[in-house]
């Protein structure tokens, strides 16, 4: 049994429910009862833990846990996915919905305004919309058990990339350094970094060609001084 503390990387297999009924799992078998297609495709996540990667409430759960037992945890709502906002309860005229041609429903879920929404009624010429997440306001129950703990370091990086960039980029690692070579991440990596050392210890940086060519040139002054 290994103990998990803030900022260790843990892999970890959890099964929510609510009202006794699943809503979100990592658990394959979990997954078919569900009702999600390809099952089998469905895994254990990994984490960084006490960084937000998970609910809050379930984050503060996993410090002081042991690697391989079964736990069990209930959350309120704001611990969990917060309480039910009336101000995300807004209306709009059908004829918006008319126009490409969408015919609403109570029940139906739709994008609006890059965020799923839920009809709730369609009266009048108007639909009334909720944007609050379907399981705001409840409470709910968590059972999981961590099945490891990660200790290579190219493998805590890609969680990071995993959850933060949702796809992975090269890179390699020299003294306590992670260098990407992706230009296009430098922005996000600025913002980032700070927070990935704290959770890695590693110093993240962007392999700049600049630089690169900028060390190259006293070599090559050299070079002509010594041909001259």
């Amino acid at each position: 049994m290994v103990k998990i503390n803030k900022n260790d990387f843990i892999e970890i297999d959890y099964t929510g429910k609510s009202d006794g009924n699943i809503f979100d799992t990592t658990n394959s078998k979990d997954a078919k009862k569900l009702g999600i297609s390809e099952p089998e495709k469905v895994k254990p996540l990994t984490i960084c833990v006490g960084n937000d990667m998970v609910l809050k409430g379930l984050d503060e759960d996993l410090e002081g846990k042991e690697t391989n037992k079964e736990y069990s945890i209930k959350l309120t709502p704001d611990k969990a996915f917060g309480k039910r906002d009336p101000k995300m309860i807004k209306t709009y005229s059908i004829n918006n919905f008319k126009k490409q041609n969408i015919n609403p429903y109570p029940g139906m879920a739709l994008q609006l305004d890059n965020t799923i929404a839920k009809v709730l009624s369609v009266s009048g010429g108007r639909v009334t919309m909720d944007f609050n997440n379907p399981m705001a306001g409840k409470d709910v129950e968590y059972n999981y058990k961590i099945l490891k703990k990660i200790t290579n370091d190219k493998d805590k990086i890609n969680t990071l990339q995993d959850f933060f960039f949702k796809q992975r980029f090269e890179f390699e690692i020299k003294d306590k350094k992670a260098i990407f070579k992706e230009q296009a991440i430098i922005p996000i990596m600025q913002m980032m970094a700070p927070k990935f050392k704290e959770m890695t210890g590693f110093t993240f940086e962007v392999f700049s060609k600049k630089e690169t060519t900028k060390k190259e040139d006293p070599k090559k002054e050299t070079n002509t001084e010594k041909q001259q």
